[in-house]
């Protein structure tokens, strides 16, 4: 790419955020998503540090407005305005008495991006600010991580997901097998066989701002509804749901991977301030690492998440992969990933890479996490090659992912075939990591 090109490529996605910018937080797509997510202000704030670091500072402290008492990010934080009011009733926060007051949340979280976005926003910052900003926010993010080891590891070290929303991968086969199985109503079956789903639409936010092709069907949402409102009557305790048989109970590979990346992160950040992790959690986190190596097939060669009863679940995804990021397999293990997503009936495609494998029974190309290519995956992936010194590869998978985005615009999500666009236009996290990709 040229530098015209990138100066032009670099233009048009600062204006995808200044269009999605909010005053304290970006949001991730207009009118369909208006409210502030997690995992998108992490990567948003990536992206801002090469702009303005004072601006990201204010990206990831707007998401701490909303922890909770106990610890929790939540994968959520509603604009408080009434016109959002069904929003606010749907989740009912306020249920727990840990929520925070005068801030409307969700009441589960998203993917453990936080420590990233700190370590990543801290480099752009000089040493003495950096470490003072790092020992404003390592509270807040230690209680975060006790959080979830107190409140969701499960005996195997790993942590569990009690909602196909706390993946951010929604609509992922692992998800969608996970609800199906154990946690679709008798009387959705109903609904699905007479297909008398479709008034959903009218009440479906995303369908309105996209092709309905394009993401999870009518019954699947429905489903998700269904078992948050089940989280919701049990005031989204952990502790409660986990004690009485949880309807869904996933041991997400994705957010494992990405927990251990940033566990490293954390006493990276700890160590920088002259603090000394608790004892408890440090171990707990050394459980998690050991417990990655159990996800791995050896007939398959490669990664699966699992149910609660220890059963994996062998629908293979893009999260095969992100133990390239998590940073702690081996070498000869790293390597094997690498051929994998190189096989053309596997992760190799002409804009890579795809969110599931492309000889899989649920590949559709532009269907909601179940085929199409997201930057915010290419970017953890890149980010793993480079530190397993697969340079060539994450160089190509650069190239490929910002000619993408200088084709078709800074879109949600893309067709690995052919790169055409999908999702919502004008999408913050695409924008934001494509400014990191040219800057970096």
């Amino acid at each position: 790419m040229n530098d015209a090109d990138a100066k032009s490529l670099f233009d048009h996605a600062l204006a995808v955020l200044h269009g999605n910018d909010r005053g304290n937080y970006i949001v991730p797509a207009g009118d369909l998503y208006p409210h502030q997510w997690l995992w998108d202000s992490c990567f948003i704030s990536i992206g801002l540090r090469h702009l303005d670091v004072e601006r990201a500072q204010q990206e990831i402290e707007s998401l701490l407005r909303g922890q909770w008492a106990n610890g929790m990010v939540p994968h959520i934080i509603f604009d408080p305005h009434p016109r959002h009011r069904r929003d606010h009733n749907i989740w009912q926060s306020w249920l727990n008495p840990h929520a925070p007051n005068g801030v409307i949340t969700s009441g589960l979280t998203q993917p453990p991006m936080l420590a990233e976005a700190i370590i990543r926003v801290g480099q752009k910052m000089k040493l003495v600010d950096r470490r003072s900003w790092y020992a404003k926010i390592y509270p807040h993010l230690l209680a975060y991580h006790q959080w979830l080891y107190k409140d969701r590891a499960s005996d195997s070290g790993l942590i569990i997901l009690l909602h196909p929303y706390e993946s951010g991968m929604d609509n992922s086969p692992p998800e969608v097998y996970e609800i199906r199985e154990h946690a679709w109503p008798w009387w959705l079956k109903l609904l699905e066989v007479s297909r008398l789903d479709w008034p959903v639409n009218l009440v479906r936010r995303d369908v309105r701002h996209v092709p309905p092709g394009q993401r999870m069907s009518n019954v699947n949402a429905i489903a998700y509804w269904a078992l948050l409102h089940h989280l919701r009557n049990r005031s989204y305790d952990s502790h409660d749901i986990l004690s009485h048989k949880p309807k869904f109970a996933l041991e997400d590979l994705a957010f494992n991977c990405i927990l251990i990346r940033a566990n490293k992160l954390l006493k990276d950040i700890a160590k920088s301030i002259g603090k000394e992790l608790p004892e408890d959690i440090a171990e707990a986190m050394k459980h998690t690492e050991e417990a990655l190596d159990t996800l791995w097939d050896e007939q398959t060669c490669r990664y699966y998440s699992r149910c609660l009863s220890g059963d994996s679940i062998y629908e293979a995804t893009i999260a095969t992969l992100l133990p390239l990021y998590a940073g702690v397999v081996t070498q000869k293990r790293a390597e094997e990933l690498v051929r994998l997503m190189k096989k053309r009936t596997q992760f190799r495609t002409n804009f890579p890479l795809p969110s599931v494998p492309t000889i899989s029974h649920s590949f559709n190309p532009e269907k909601y996490w179940q085929g199409p290519t997201w930057v915010n995956m290419n970017w953890l992936i890149m980010d793993g090659l480079d530190r397993y010194s697969f340079k060539l590869e994450a160089e190509e998978l650069k190239k490929k992912t910002l000619k993408m985005v200088a084709e078709h615009g800074s879109y949600e999500y893309f067709n690995p075939l052919d790169g055409s666009p999908a999702g919502a236009p004008n999408f913050s996290w695409t924008a934001a990591l494509t400014i990191d990709l040219l800057k970096s």
